[in-house]
């Protein structure tokens, strides 16, 4: 899995965007299942690497254009992540 820096995209309206996130993850939707309010969103990543799920508004599956198959980046920012192990 590739990790950048920095992310070069476009908006909708055209606009070029920087985003400081370091792990963004380029991926296939494979399942939008949506809530009322929320969608739970499905990526498979390329490769055989996995799937990763995130769980956002239903306005920004609509806002993104978001439907199954379509391409679609994970972008990951977080200050911490803990490693845990059974007892």
């Amino acid at each position: 899995m590739d990790t950048l820096k920095f992310f070069r995209g476009r908006f909708p309206f055209g606009e070029i965007i920087k985003i400081s996130a370091r792990n963004i993850l380029k991926g296939r939707v494979k399942k939008i299942v949506p809530g009322s309010v929320n969608s739970e969103i499905t990526l498979e990543l390329p490769n055989g690497a996995g799937e990763i799920t995130s769980i956002i508004t239903k306005r920004s599956v609509e806002n993104l254009g978001l439907r199954e198959g379509s391409t679609a980046y994970a972008v990951i920012k977080s200050s911490e992540v803990m490693i845990a192990v059974d007892k």
